[in-house]
This record gives structure tokens, C-alpha cells and sequence, in this order.
């Protein structure tokens, strides 16, 4: 479903985010970039996403994406304060020009999928970070997106909240089939979630290991706890430390 050849990132003032970054992720697949703070992980994210341009390389998407063909959720929920849960989550379809009443039931009913169809007419002061992150993604949900890019979207969250979470995140994604790009610096959130685990070096970043998860989709009760979950998180640590040196 996606691919990138050879992509570079050059920013303003000489520095080199990305070098010679080439992946695959295929239709409803789970994949997690992880490796060092600074190596270019939100970089490639945005530039999948199509909110910064490459200084080289190719970004394919096949079939090609339609406008809203893809769902970002970032670290900070950034819901506007002045708006209750639903209509921060009509926002992107208010934006669209989507009338009133479609706007309202595709917003409740992604309020449902991620569990807050009872907090609509919240607002975000009176809602949990947790709460703030689920309006978040139903808001990247709304436009019934086939892909979802996070990028770090738990890191801010207590552990317990942090499961559950991902949790929750299995479980929208099985039920809407999504395709998933994500970001994180916590290698047993990466095993966890994800299919694969591409593993990036040190700026200027790249992709150097590739380590595929050989779990169900739908993590069992436990997972977290068994031999096998362990093992991986030590192979992924230390995959993580070489990528850093």
C-alpha cells in the first residue's frame, strides 16, 4: 500500500534528517518505526503523511490516497478548548463543507468507537488525557480513512492509560480495517502493536533492522506477561542500543 524509495530529508540550515530511507507497509498492516530520539522517526511520519515535502526519493501510495485519505494523530491531542468532544471531532468534516446532520452522526458514531459516545457534549477541560486522545483519534477517524499515521500519541500518558490504550487501538483497527504507521520510542508499545518493528539509526536516519512480530493481531489476554512478549522486548532492546551507536 505504501512505499519509499531511497527518501532523504534535507532541512534548512544543512541539517540531514533522513538518508536512503526505503520501506513497505501493506493494506491493514501494523508497522512501528522506532530508534533514537532525534533520528528522523516524526520526520518520515509527516512526510508519509504528505504535511512536508522530501528533498529526495519517492512516496507512493497504491491505489493513490483521496483528500482525507489519511488519519494523523500527534502527541498533544490539540482539541480546540471552546468546542465539546463532538464537534471537535466534526472539525475535519466541517472543513470538508459536509452538512450539519452527517457531520453530526459520523462524529457520534466514531465517538462510539472509541468509547466516549456519553462524553459528546464534554468539553476538554473536563476530560482525562486519555479521554483527550480518543477524541483525537475519532477525530483522525472521521473522514473514514483507510490509513492512520501516530506519531508518539501515548508517550504523555500514565502506563495503565498507556495499555489500554493500546488496547482500544487493536481493536479500532480490526474493526475498521485500518492500515497503521506507528511512531514510538518504547519497544514493548512496539511489540505490542505492531506486525513489524522497522528499526532506525542515529540521524541522519535510516532504516537499518527489520523485526517481525509473530503474534495473533488480536493480542490475547496475557500477552503482555508471557515468555514470548519478553523475549521479543529484549531482542528489540537490543536492536535499539545498536541502532543508537
Amino acid at each position: 500500500m505504501l512505499t519509499i524509495e531511497n527518501l532523504g530529508k534535507v532541512f534548512p540550515g544543512g541539517t540531514a534528517a533522513l538518508a536512503g530511507v526505503s520501506m513497505q507497509m501493506a493494506q491493514g498492516e501494523i508497522v512501528s518505526l522506532l530508534g533514537p530520539s532525534g533520528c528522523g522517526k516524526s520526520t518520515l511520519l509527516r512526510i508519509a503523511a504528505g504535511l512536508i515535502a522530501p528533498s529526495s526519493g519517492r512516496v507512493e501510495w497504491t491505489p493513490p490516497l483521496e483528500k482525507g485519505g489519511i488519519g494523523v494523530v500527534f502527541q498533544d491531542p490539540t482539541l480546540m478548548p471552546w468546542a465539546n468532544s463532538r464537534r471537535n471531532v466534526e472539525t475535519p468534516l466541517r472543513i470538508a463543507g459536509v452538512g450539519a446532520r452527517e457531520r453530526h452522526a459520523r462524529a457520534m458514531e466514531m465517538l462510539t468507537l472509541v468509547g466516549l459516545e456519553n462524553f459528546s457534549e464534554a468539553y476538554p477541560r473536563t476530560l482525562s488525557g486519555g479521554m483527550k486522545m480518543r477524541v483525537s483519534i475519532a477525530r483522525a477517524l472521521v473522514t473514514r480513512p483507510p490509513v492512520l499515521l501516530l506519531d508518539e500519541p501515548f508517550a504523555a500518558l500514565d502506563e495503565i492509560t498507556r495499555q489500554q490504550l493500546n488496547d482500544d487501538l487493536l481493536e479500532i483497527c480490526g474493526k475498521a480495517r485500518l492500515s497503521v504507521l506507528f511512531v514510538t520510542h518504547s519497544a514493548a508499545e512496539a511489540v505490542y502493536l505492531s506486525e513489524r518493528i522497522l528499526m532506525m539509526r542515529a540521524r541522519p536516519g535510516a532504516i537499518v533492522n527489520e523485526i517481525r512480530i509473530n503474534a495473533p493481531a488480536r493480542r490475547a489476554e496475557g500477552f503482555r506477561h508471557s515468555p514470548q512478549f519478553a523475549a521479543y522486548c529484549g531482542q528489540i532492546s537490543t536492536a535499539l542500543r545498536a541502532a543508537a551507536a
